[in-house]
């Protein structure tokens, strides 16, 4: 009698169930500092306004400043055609200029639009900047009131701004506007403009004393340079604190900072994990 050998599959092992061991994941919070300031353009008399925009546009009129697009230039850019790409402004046999600004010097003692203004402030060679009220969304220009404050230049929001000078230049839109120190054809102006301009409140900046605090500080130590030599670093110190005392420097009111936790999904509503069959 033959024997009969039985042969047994060995069991493969069974993969984990899915979902069946998932790890918590720990919770992410995320905190965001509100600012509790509320920061925004001085509101500027009708007198006034009238004043600005009527010197301004009839400036612009009497000096002929206006920018010149060629007709094939601007049909080549809606085209997106290679022709007449060059910046440089192009001039006909009989010396007319055909495209760009008219004349050049004076574009070059303004800074028109937002990023022109924003770099020459930052850079401090502007006496004067005007904002337009029709901005939208008002973050736009809103960075400036700071950056104007900081470098104690006189800046106002100017309603009507760009529907008034933006035809007169050759321009679409004037968002900003601002005239540079080495001006020479808007220095009657600027001078007329600058005292009815509304003085800006940011909490944290001084309105215009600090320049008259740096002033007083630079002829001190100009004045007193060979003390100065000579004496220690707490000396000098103390001189410094003088100084910034005498300037009498409005004090900020600081206001307690508003904290917000922000939890991502705070009910834990976890999504349903997706079946690998396609059909389903």
């Amino acid at each position: 009698m033959q024997s009969g050998r039985v042969f047994k599959m060995a069991a493969a092992p069974q993969a984990p169930k899915r979902g069946s061991i998932r790890k918590t994941r720990p919770l992410v919070v995320k905190t965001s500092l509100n600012n509790p300031y509320v920061i925004s353009w001085s509101s500027l008399e009708r007198e006034d306004m009238h004043f600005i925009l009527q010197t301004l546009e009839d400036k612009f009129k009497s000096i002929g400043l206006q920018k010149i697009e060629d007709k094939k230039k601007r049909k080549a850019k809606q085209r997106g055609g290679l022709v007449g790409t060059s910046e440089e402004p192009q001039e006909p046999h009989g010396g007319v200029r055909v495209s760009g600004w008219t004349p050049v010097h004076t574009r070059k003692q303004l800074a028109i639009g937002v990023n022109e203004v924003t770099r020459a402030l930052e850079r401090n060679e502007l006496l004067l900047v005007l904002v337009c009220k029709s901005v939208k969304p008002a973050i736009i220009t809103s960075h400036l009131i700071q950056l104007s404050l900081s470098r104690t230049v006189p800046a106002c929001q100017v309603p009507q701004l760009s529907e008034r000078i933006a035809p007169v230049i050759g321009l679409k839109c004037v968002l900003a506007l601002g005239f540079r120190k080495n001006t020479m054809d808007f220095a009657d102006e600027v001078e007329a403009i600058i005292p009815r301009v509304p003085s800006l409140n940011v909490p944290w900046l001084p309105d215009g004393t600090q320049g008259l605090t740096d002033s007083l500080e630079t002829e001190s130590l100009e004045s007193q340079d060979k003390e100065v030599l000579d004496t220690s670093f707490d000396d000098l110190t103390r001189l410094k604190r003088k100084l910034a005392e005498g300037g009498q420097a409005p004090a900020a009111t600081l206001q307690p900072l508003k904290i917000k936790r922000l939890v991502p999904n705070p009910s834990k509503i976890r999504k349903p994990p997706k079946s690998k069959n396609p059909s389903k």
